[in-house]
C-alpha cells in the first residue's frame, strides 16, 4: 500500500519492547500503518537480573522472554537481524543481508561497557551486559572451583579463587553480593575451605554505591563484608592482565576471574551514525524524545540525551526512564499520524534500589525532594513488586508467575528475602494418601446421601429448616423439613457443637436463604432441592476426580467451596476443619503422583498454551 506508514522499533530492551507493544495497542486497527521490531536475538533480556544467573541463584531462562510471546496476537513484527549502519537522509536501516524503509524510527539500541581506555581491560575481563554473558561468567566461575580443586600450587590455586568485580556502582554491587551468597554452595560442593575464597569490589570513587546517602552506603558495606567481600575504593585501574588486576598505588590483585562492572557506553552502531551525541554516545533529544537532527527519529531508555527543564543532569540510564520514555514516545508518533497533542517528556524518578545477594537490599526511594531509605526486607519487596509490575506489562500472567516461581518457590539454598518459607521441597508423593482419603470421605458422603435424594427430592436434609417453619401453620411438608433438619442437627451432635460461625456471616446467610431457600410458610423452594442435589452430587464427582487424582487441584478448591457453605449454614461439624486442611495441602499437584493429571494436565496445558485467546493474554504456565 503506498501510503502505509512504516514504523520500526531497533532494540527489543527495555526502552524498545514497551514502545513497540504501546505503538501496537495504538494502531491495532489501522491497516495503514504497519510496526517492526529489529533485534539480532529472538528474546528479550532483562538485563536488570543477570547477576542472578551468573551466581546460579536463578536458572538460565528465567531472564529471557521470546519475542515470539510477548508480541503473539499482536500488531507488531519482529524481524531478526543486526544493523551496522543508518541512513537517516534517505531513511533506511542496512544490514549486512538487507535494507528496512522507515517513516518514524524509535531507537532503543541500548548499551555496552565502556573500559575508559584501560589497556587490558577490554581483553582480559569478564562483561555482564548479556544474557550470553552470565552463562559464560557462571561456567567460568564453576570452571575456576572445579579446576582448583585439583590444583597442588598454592599461587595457582589462591589466584583461581580470588574474584573481583571493577566498578561499585549497581551492577558490581550486586554481582559480588550474588557471588557472595553463592560461595557457601560451592565451597560445600568442591570440598573447599571458605577462608581460601576472596571476593573483592574495586572502585576509583570513594565510596560504592555514590548515588546513595551515606546511611545507606554504610549498609550495603556492612552487608558485603558479612559476605565476606573485601571493599576496596579510591582504586583506580591502571591496568589488566590475564591474571591480575593493578590498581596503581593500591597496588594488585592476582585473579583469574575478574569482572567489569565500571561504566556503559551507547552500542556500537552509535559510534559512526550521523546524529548529535553527548556523554558516552547518548543522543540528544528534545523534550518530545525526537533527535534534534531528525523529527521522525525518536529515541527511548538508555539512549536518551535529555536534561529536564529545572534539572542539572540527563535522564539517568536506568529501566524506569525507559518505562516512562516508551509510551510517550509511542503517543508522540501516533500524534504524528494521526494528529493531536505531543507530550513532554517531564519524568518524575521514584529512587532505585539495589539486591545484595537475594536475601538483602537497600532502596532509596520516594518523589522529588521526599526521598527516604527502605529497610531491607521491605527494599527486596519493593523490587520484587516493581519488576512485576514490569513483566505484566511485558508478557502479563505468564512471566509474572515464572518470575514468582523463580524467585519464592524454587529458591535454592534459601536465597530469597523471605528465606525458603515458600519453597518448594517436599516432593508431591507425600500427599498421595491424603488425596486418597480425602477423595474416599468425599464419595462415601455423597453416596451415603444420593438413595434420599433420589427417593423424594422434596426432602431436605442439608439445609436448616426455616425458623417460620415452627410458626407456620406446620403443613407435612414443613414438619417434614423440620424433621430433616433435627436429624442433620443430630449427625452434628455426634461430632460435637457445630463449628461457630461470626454473626454477620449468619445474617448474610439468613438473608439469601430467605430470598432463594425459603418460602412465605416455613417451607423450601425448587432451588433449594436443586441446591441439595447438586451439593450430594458434587460430593460425589469431588470423591471420584481425587481418588483418580483429575483435575486435583479445582476439586481440592470446591472441597474448601463446599466446607465453607456447609460452615456458613452453621451445620458443620468439628470434623469439617479436616476437610479445609486438606483442601489446602492438595491444591498443589497432588494429581501427579499415581493420578490422571500426570497424563491429562500436559495435553491440556499444550493446547490452551497454543489458543490465541491464551497467547495474547498471557493467561498460561510455560
Amino acid at each position: 500500500m503506498a501510503d502505509t506508514k512504516r514504523i520500526i522499533v531497533l532494540g527489543g530492551g527495555y526502552g524498545g519492547i514497551i514502545a513497540a507493544k504501546k505503538l501496537g495497542k495504538l494502531f491495532k486497527k489501522d491497516d495503514s500503518v504497519e510496526i517492526t521490531l529489529i533485534d539480532k536475538k529472538p528474546y528479550h533480556t532483562m538485563l536488570t537480573e543477570l547477576h542472578e544467573v551468573a551466581a546460579d541463584r536463578v536458572p538460565e531462562d528465567s531472564i529471557r522472554i521470546e519475542f515470539s510471546k510477548v508480541f503473539a496476537k499482536r500488531k507488531v513484527n519482529v524481524v531478526l537481524d543486526e544493523i551496522t549502519d543508518i541512513d537517516f537522509k534517505n531513511n533506511t536501516l542496512k544490514s549486512e543481508k538487507s535494507n528496512y524503509k522507515y517513516d518514524y524510527l524509535v531507537l532503543g539500541t541500548g548499551c555496552k561497557p565502556t573500559y575508559f581506555g584501560v589497556p587490558g581491560a577490554e581483553e582480559y575481563t569478564k562483561k555482564l551486559w548479556s544474557y550470553e554473558d552470565a552463562v559464560e561468567l557462571k561456567e567460568h566461575i564453576l570452571h575456576m572451583f572445579r579446576e582448583a580443586v585439583k590444583e597442588n600450587d598454592p599461587e595457582k590455586r589462591r589466584k583461581m579463587l580470588s574474584f573481583v568485580v571493577v566498578g561499585a556502582g549497581f551492577t558490581g554491587v550486586e554481582m559480588i553480593g550474588e557471588l557472595g551468597e553463592w560461595k557457601d554452595r560451592l565451597c560445600k560442593e568442591f570440598y573447599v575451605d571458605k577462608e581460601e575464597v576472596k571476593l573483592y569490589v574495586v572502585d576509583a570513587l570513594p565510596k560504592i554505591l555514590p548515588i546513595f546517602p551515606d546511611k545507606l552506603i554504610n549498609k550495603a558495606e556492612k552487608r558485603l563484608r558479612k559476605l565476606g567481600v573485601e571493599i576496596i575504593t579510591n582504586a583506580g585501574i591502571t591496568e589488566v592482565k590475564p591474571d591480575a588486576v593493578i590498581m596503581g598505588e593500591k597496588g594488585t590483585i592476582e585473579s583469574q576471574t575478574i569482572v567489569w562492572a565500571a561504566g556503559v557506553e551507547g552500542a556500537d552502531l552509535l559510534d559512526n551514525l550521523d546524529i548529535e551525541q553527548k556523554g558516552r554516545k547518548r543522543i540528544v533529544t528534545n523534550d518530545k524524545l525526537q533527535s534534534v537532527d531528525y523529527d521522525n527519529v525518536y529515541v527511548v531508555g538508555d539512549n536518551i540525551f535529555y536534561i529536564p527543564e529545572g534539572e542539572e543532569r540527563p535522564v539517568p540510564q536506568m529501566v524506569e526512564n525507559a518505562e516512562h520514555s516508551a509510551p510517550l514516545v509511542a503517543n508522540n508518533i501516533y500524534a504524528d499520524i494521526k494528529g493531536g497533542e505531543k507530550k513532554s517528556y517531564k519524568p518524575s524518578f521514584h529512587g532505585a534500589m539495589v539486591c545484595i545477594g537475594g536475601k538483602y537490599g537497600v532502596a532509596h526511594v520516594g518523589l522529588p525532594g521526599k526521598f527516604f531509605g527502605l529497610p531491607s526486607f521491605f527494599a527486596m519487596l519493593a523490587k520484587h513488586f516493581i519488576n512485576i509490575l514490569y513483566f505484566f506489562q511485558v508478557a502479563g500472567f505468564n512471566k509474572c508467575w515464572s518470575y514468582i516461581m523463580y524467585e519464592f518457590f524454587n529458591v535454592k539454598d534459601n536465597r530469597s528475602f523471605i528465606g525458603g518459607h515458600l519453597a518448594k521441597r517436599s516432593p508431591n508423593f507425600w500427599l498421595f494418601p491424603l488425596r486418597l482419603f480425602v477423595g474416599y470421605k468425599w464419595l462415601v458422603q455423597g453416596l451415603e446421601k444420593l438413595p434420599s435424594i433420589l427417593e423424594d427430592p422434596s426432602k431436605i436434609f442439608l439445609i436448616p429448616a426455616s425458623p417460620l417453619a415452627a410458626t407456620s401453620g406446620a403443613s407435612d411438608a414443613v414438619a417434614a423439613a423440620s424433621q430433616a433438619a433435627g436429624e442433620a442437627a443430630e449427625v452434628v451432635s455426634q461430632w460435637g457443637e457445630a463449628l461457630p460461625v461470626p454473626g454477620f456471616i449468619e445474617n448474610i446467610v439468613e438473608w439469601s436463604m430467605n430470598a432463594f431457600f425459603y418460602t412465605p410458610d416455613g417451607g423450601y423452594t425448587k432451588l433449594a432441592e436443586v441446591f441439595q442435589a447438586g451439593m450430594v452430587i458434587g460430593e460425589i464427582i469431588v470423591g471420584l476426580l481425587l481418588l483418580a487424582g483429575l483435575f486435583t487441584a479445582l476439586a481440592s478448591l470446591i472441597t474448601l467451596a463446599m466446607g465453607l457453605m456447609i460452615w456458613s449454614s452453621g451445620m458443620a461439624p468439628t470434623e469439617m476443619l479436616w476437610y479445609f486442611v486438606a483442601g489446602i495441602a492438595l491444591i498443589g499437584g497432588s494429581g501427579s503422583t499415581l493420578g490422571l493429571d500426570y497424563y491429562v494436565l500436559p495435553v491440556l496445558k499444550k493446547w490452551w498454551k497454543n489458543t490465541g485467546f491464551a497467547k495474547k493474554t498471557y493467561l498460561y504456565i510455560d
